[in-house]
């Protein structure tokens, strides 16, 4: 009888893939805020062209003709959206009768802060005022587009609801102490420590019923503030 060789089938060692290296990422926060755009320099001479071009009290189609450049050149650089050349920042000081240095003057590099200590919040007057509400500023923006205002609210006993606020933007609101029913729109909501609302500040809003005082929480208004 003739034996059956049985070869054995050799498994050929395939290459292993080697995982894909991990990507870098960017560490930010948690929030959904894009990250600060370039530009930076663009911006602050756009915004400065802008502020000088209305003292002189000219449009951007006069600005533009006067420094023979177009309409829409001046205007993407007065929104920080191109760089200029030499050339066209000659041609604007020329137009605005300024020397071109000026046009640099305003710009810094740096990053604003402002501090308030305990117990040291400006004691401010608003609409609320006349009803018992003490308003304690505890910082403000020191520049840029948007306006922040934030407010540690004190409702006292004496204190009276009022419901007709209104104004431009968006409020944020965090019960510190006590309890209050809060209307906004034709919505109340009932707050107490701990509990947060945030809301279209363009609707009639306010405390409407004072549950337990004295009452305390922090008021944030966020807003952007007109051009000058």
């Amino acid at each position: 009888m003739k034996k059956v060789v049985r070869q054995k089938t050799m498994l050929q060692n395939k290459p292993k893939k080697k995982p894909p290296a991990a990507s870098l990422q960017v560490l930010t926060t948690g929030s959904n805020a894009p990250l600060e755009m370039e530009r930076k320099l663009e911006k602050a001479l756009g915004a400065h062209v802008r502020r000088l071009r209305r003292q002189k009290d000219l449009s951007v189609a006069g600005m533009a003709e006067a420094a023979g450049i177009s309409a829409g050149m001046l205007s993407k650089l007065e929104n920080g959206q191109i760089s200029p050349s030499l050339s066209t920042l000659q041609s604007i000081a020329a137009a605005l009768a300024i020397p071109i240095s000026s046009l640099f003057s305003e710009f810094e590099d740096r990053r604003d802060c402002s501090f308030v200590g305990s117990g040291q919040g400006v004691v401010i007057e608003r609409r609320g005022t006349k009803a018992g509400h003490v308003y304690r500023l505890l910082g403000h923006a020191l520049r840029g587009a948007i306006a922040v205002e934030p407010y540690l609210i004190e409702l006292r006993k004496g204190s009276a609801p009022y419901t007709e606020f209104r104004h431009a933007g968006v409020e944020f609101i965090y019960m510190i102490s006590g309890k209050v029913s809060y209307r906004h729109d034709d919505q109340v909501y009932h707050l107490q420590p701990g509990d947060a609302l945030m809301f279209d500040s363009g609707a009639l809003h306010g405390p409407q019923n004072l549950k337990e005082l004295p009452a305390t929480y922090l008021s944030i208004i966020i807003y952007e503030q007109s051009n000058v």
